[in-house]
């Protein structure tokens, strides 16, 4: 081998490195197995033929439970009010959370950095603080806690992350796309939903998804505010106490490979939409 050609030669990568990539790779894996776990428990548990109200050991695979959702009355009423409060909240909180992401993240004004910190404190506070305070603000105007409590618990919370979510988007976006719509004539009303709505679509979907997500599983803001309204979560934990049917797997495996279907449709899209 000539000098030039050992001079051109890339240089060994140090070992040192190898093992660094080798540890990060195993410890992303780790993490992956960590969070996939739990679902894949769920889901093998929902084909599980047991012979109890406790469904913790594995007795043999079955079908039947997928078509016995029905058998518990209270469970389906408690998905459907989860899944209409979840409907509901996302409806009000997507429409509010995209225009005050609209004014945050295009306008200045006064007090925009005090709105921008109760926002991210909204995000940051703990379920806990917010479910007393909600349920003692229903109990001193004497609102009496049920099904419209927990909806307007649900926006509350929810609101703060799809505003986030849609100023992160419009902080991003080329002012000069609108100004070239303005300069051939277009108006404000017809800029907004030809031009600066569908760029900014990709961040209300992704608020409208998380928003949907954090109310279908919420517990402790629900706890608070619920009253006699039960929803899915709060019926798995009373049935804690009795043993947790096997439908319960059934249907949060449903719940479950809906919002992955809704996640890759919508990854799809975003992916094939010019930005």
């Amino acid at each position: 081998m000539t000098a030039a050609a050992r001079s051109t030669r890339a240089p060994a990568r140090p070992s040192r490195g190898r093992w660094a990539d080798r540890l990060l790779r195993a410890y992303v894996w780790l993490v992956i197995a960590w969070l996939v776990l739990p679902i894949a428990v769920m889901i093998v548990f929902g084909f599980n033929d047991t012979q109890s109200k406790s469904n913790v050991s594995w007795q043999g695979f079955t079908l039947k439970w997928w078509g016995r959702l029905d058998e518990y009355p209270d469970l389906v009423t408690a998905v459907r009010n989860s899944l209409l409060i979840a409907v509901l909240s996302v409806l009000v909180t997507t429409v509010l959370g995209t225009l005050m992401g609209l004014a945050l993240g295009r306008h200045r004004f006064r007090g925009q950095g005090v709105t921008n910190l109760v926002i991210f404190a909204a995000v940051s506070s703990p379920e806990l603080v917010m479910g007393a305070s909600l349920l003692s603000l229903f109990i001193s105007t004497g609102v009496q806690t049920g099904f419209a409590t927990v909806v307007v618990a649900h926006v509350l919370f929810s609101l703060s992350f799809v505003a986030i979510t849609v100023r992160a988007r419009v902080i991003g976006l080329d002012p000069s796309i609108e100004e070239a719509a303005r300069d051939l004539g277009a108006s404000a009303w017809t800029t907004f939903w030809r031009i600066t709505f569908p760029m900014i679509l990709p961040g209300v979907v992704a608020g409208a998804l998380l928003a949907f997500a954090l109310s279908i599983d919420d517990f402790v803001i629900t706890q608070f505010t619920s009253g006699p309204t039960q929803t899915f979560p709060l019926w798995i934990w009373g049935a804690t106490r009795i043993g947790v049917p096997p439908q319960v797997n059934v249907i949060g495996t449903l719940i479950f490979a809906v919002g992955v279907a809704v996640a890759a449709v919508n990854a799809v899209t975003a992916r094939r939409r010019p930005t």
